[in-house]
Parts: structure tokens; C-alpha cells; sequence
């Protein structure tokens, strides 16, 4: 500890050298004479030193100290060089052991002591003191070198946090990848088996019709086959007796010709005797049909399919509590209920057709009642949904005025624009055309409710309702606006 307080106090702050001819300045800092005589100030204390500094006398203890350790030094550089030079050996003979050459300054040639902190490089001591690193902080080697290290080690560990986050994010979408795969082989599965099942259907029914149609074919042809013997066979008999009478009618002699007539008495020819077969006999016609079967085949296989098909849409029942809207008796249509409105006498008008007609009775109501949306003034189904897929379809026709979907979640449309509501806030959309019937469909497990154009199944929006609160119900909703008394109607397939 000694001998490093002695090398420490025998050391230039000014060049971090041993002393070269040290003087000792009137401050009590000493420092090498050339180094005292290149500044005008003390580099420890800041006092300022005048020319005399340059005529101070040398410091004979610390001089002979220095040259001490300067022989202390050099002994242990020389054991160095031996050292050295068994290094150099063993390289020779296979060792790997490399001597360290100290990095010198490229434009001082000094040894490299400090790191200037303002310019992030090595420099030296004439480094430090010249013009270009005026003004800029310095740390010796070894202490920016650990405040580096210090800073590098807490980077990397960033740098190691960010990794194992990215490889947690990769390994994620990876698995994601996967189940993504996964689904689209399942859907591919699903899609597969239930096109079979329309497949062995639609193949089912065409045997069935087409051995319908063989059946017809060979009772027909039974029956002409019948009524065509009868005709060859009497075709034939005449034939013969014709024959027979001809060959008479060539005898010339009038003996033979009697003879011959004499002996063929069964030859009935005469006009009086002869009765024609041709009027006994009637062609036999069968006309093959299919009856409405044979025009509108692929329409009826579409139907017998709705009945077989599933799951189907939902058969949704509507009810209400307000009193400008009214539900037909059968519980599919929603009506408003405008004040005075006429009697609907043949309520089946104001369905598509194949659907089942409904009476309806409107209702006197306040003709203040207002014509936007109310939280009352709406209609839900009977039916809660809790879990699962839903489908349900519903025929809007040419209103001006609906709204479709759940009661925070829904689709409007209003004077030929769509919007997208969302607990009583409306976000206009960009949709076009005039779909006359609505597609809903809500996915429970992935909290997805889309609409479409029930007809082309185009897509028109999708949404994410909160379904925290379960069960939930479908929401319809319309108002009146004259002259369109037409309600809204759930399909029922």
C-alpha cells in the first residue's frame, strides 16, 4: 500500500508520468518542470503562476524518489521482457500466448491514457491539452472503460429483456400460425362433409325422380306395346285376305274363277258381309310429366333441402311493449302504428311470397310521438341466445327506416345511408345498395356480429358487442313515415 502511495505521489498530474525534473510551484503542487512551464495556471488548485515559475529550483527529494521508481520500473520491465521473450518462445513452438503492445496515438505517438467523454475516443495527454478537445471531459482509460462496461452490461440485459420479449411475440404468432392452419383444415373438413350431404341429397332425389320417370315410361309403353299387337295383328289378317282375294281376281275363266270363290266360302268380301277393323283400333298415347316438377325442378329440391338442411336460420318470434309498434298475430312481422291507420284486411301483402300471411289490427297512437328511435320504442325476439352461432334473416323491402341487430349493437338505415350504432353513437358507413333483405349473424365464442345482403351474401359490416351480460336478444326496429305502412318480416324457411 505504501509503495502505491509513493508511485502515486511521484506522479505528474499534468503528463501521468514519474517526475521529470520536478519543481514544486508556490501553491505546494508539484508537477515536471516542462509541464509547469506549458500552462499558466496550477492544474490542481487553478492558482495562477507567473514566468518565474520557469526559474524554480528542483525538487532534489522528490527527484531522487522518482529516479527510484523509474529503476523500480525499469527492473520490472526487463523481467517483463524475459518474460516476453518466453512468450515469443513458446510461440515458436506452438504457443498461443501474444505479448500486449500498448495503442499509441496516431498523431502524438503517446500512449493513449484518457477517454475524452465528449467525443467518445481515446487521447493522450497532448490530446487533452490541444485546441480540438478544448472545453470536453476526460476519465482516465481504466474508469470509462468500468462506466462503459457498467453501462453496456445494463444495455445488453435490455437487449436480452427485448429478445426473450420478441421470442415470446414469435413463438405466439407461430401458435397462432398454427391454430390458424388448424381452423382452416377444420373449416375445410366441415365445408367438405356438408356439401356431401347436399351432394348425396341432391343425388338421392335425382334417382328417386329419375326412377319416377322410368316407372311412367314403361307403363306407357306397356300399354302402347298392347295396343300396337292388336294393330300388326289384324294388320296381318287383312293382309292375308287380301292377298287371298287377289290371287281370286287373277283367275280369267269364269268356271275356275266360281270354283275358286266356291271353295273359299270363309273369304268374306262382299260389301254387305265385310266390316272394316281400322275404326275398332286406337292409337294409345301416353304423355310423360313431371307436373310442376318438370319447369321448376331446382326450386323444389331448394325447398325439400331448407327442410333437411342444418342448422337453419332462426325461426325468431318477435315481441314488443310499445305503443307505436305492433306485431302481427304469427309473431314474425313488425309493424309502426301510425295514428289512424287504415285496417290491413290481407295482411298476406305485405309478405314475400311462400311466407304465411298474419292479421294485424293498428292502433290510434299520439301523432306527437317522436320519429327517431326511442329505448322503448323497439321489438326483441322471444329467443335468447347464451352461446353458439346464430343466423337470422330479415325482409326489409323498400322501408326507409329500419334498424337490425342487438339493442347496443346494430345496423340502421335511414334515408338511403347506413350506420353503425354502438351504445346510442352513430358512425356512418360506406356501403352502398339497397339490400331487401337483411343477413345477421352472430358468433357468441368470437363476439363477432356481422350483416350482410341476405341475397348475394355480401358482407356490409361487422361489429364487436360487449356480450358480458348474457342472454341477449335480437333487436329490430322501425318508424313510420308516410306513405310506407309495409312492416319488417323475419324469414321463416
Amino acid at each position: 500500500m505504501a509503495s502505491f502511495m509513493c508511485y502515486e505521489d511521484l506522479t505528474c498530474s499534468v503528463c501521468l508520468s514519474i517526475f521529470t525534473d520536478p519543481v514544486t510551484l508556490p501553491c505546494g503542487h508539484s508537477f515536471c518542470r516542462q509541464c509547469a512551464t506549458e500552462v499558466h495556471s496550477c492544474p490542481q488548485c487553478r492558482a495562477a503562476l507567473s514566468a518565474q515559475a520557469r526559474r524554480l529550483p528542483t525538487s532534489v527529494v522528490l527527484k531522487n524518489l522518482a529516479e527510484k521508481v523509474r529503476e523500480a520500473e525499469k527492473m520490472k520491465e526487463e523481467g517483463g521482457s524475459e518474460k516476453a521473450r518466453e512468450a515469443e518462445k513458446m510461440k515458436e513452438e506452438g504457443g498461443s500466448e501474444k505479448p500486449e503492445v500498448p495503442d499509441l496515438c496516431p498523431e502524438h505517438e503517446e500512449k493513449l491514457k484518457l477517454f475524452c467523454l465528449t467525443e467518445q475516443e481515446l487521447a493522450c495527454i497532448i490530446c487533452r491539452d490541444g485546441d480540438r478537445h478544448e472545453g470536453h471531459k476526460f476519465k482516465p482509460i481504466k474508469e470509462a472503460a468500468a462506466s462503459l462496461r457498467k453501462e453496456l452490461e445494463t444495455f445488453v440485459q435490455h437487449v436480452l429483456d427485448d429478445i426473450h420479449a420478441i421470442e415470446s411475440l414469435a413463438n405466439t404468432q407461430r401458435e397462432e400460425i398454427t391454430k390458424t392452419k388448424e381452423k382452416s383444415e377444420q373449416l375445410i373438413t366441415q365445408i367438405r362433409s356438408q356439401f356431401e350431404e347436399m351432394h348425396q341429397f341432391l343425388q338421392r332425389r335425382e334417382d328417386e325422380i329419375k326412377n319416377e320417370l322410368k316407372h311412367k315410361e314403361e307403363d306407357g309403353i306397356e300399354k302402347m306395346s298392347h295396343s300396337l299387337n292388336a294393330i300388326e295383328t289384324t294388320l296381318s289378317e287383312r293382309k292375308e285376305m287380301e292377298v287371298k282375294a287377289t290371287s281370286v281376281l287373277k283367275i280369267s275363266d269364269s268356271e275356275k274363277f266360281l270354283k275358286s270363290w266356291t271353295e273359299g266360302k270363309s273369304m268374306m268380301t262382299t260389301k254387305s258381309l265385310f266390316r272394316p277393323r281400322a275404326k275398332e283400333l286406337q292409337v294409345v298415347s301416353t304423355s310423360l310429366s313431371l307436373g310442376p316438377y318438370e319447369s321448376h325442378l331446382q326450386f323444389f329440391m331448394w325447398k325439400e333441402m331448407l327442410q333437411v338442411i342444418q342448422p337453419r336460420a332462426e325461426q325468431l318470434s318477435l315481441r314488443s311493449n310499445s305503443t307505436v309498434l305492433s306485431v302481427s298475430d304469427d309473431g314474425r312481422s313488425l309493424f309502426s302504428a301510425p295514428q289512424y291507420a287504415p285496417q290491413y284486411k290481407q295482411a298476406a301483402s305485405f309478405y314475400p311470397s311462400g311466407y304465411r300471411s298474419s292479421s294485424y289490427q293498428p292502433v290510434m297512437v299520439d301523432p306527437d310521438y317522436p320519429t327517431s328511435s326511442s329505448s322503448t320504442n323497439y321489438a326483441s325476439s322471444v329467443t335468447e341466445f347464451t352461446s353458439g352461432q346464430h343466423y337470422w334473416e330479415v325482409e326489409v323491402g323498400s322501408r326507409d327506416y329500419w334498424e337490425l341487430g342487438l339493442q347496443d349493437n346494430s345496423l340502421r338505415y335511414d334515408g338511403k345511408k347506413y350506420y353503425a350504432l354502438h351504445q346510442n353513437k352513430s358512425r356512418p358507413l360506406a356501403f352502398k345498395g339497397r339490400p331487401r333483405k337483411i343477413g345477421v349473424y352472430l358468433n357468441c365464442s368470437s363476439k363477432k356480429l356481422s350483416f350482410y345482403d341476405a341475397d348475394n351474401m355480401k358482407h356490409i359490416h361487422t361489429v364487436s358487442p360487449d356480450l358480458t351480460f348474457m342472454p341477449v336478444s335480437a333487436y329490430f326496429n322501425i318508424r313510420h313515415k308516410e306513405p310506407d305502412h309495409n312492416p319488417i318480416t323475419v324469414c321463416w324457411y
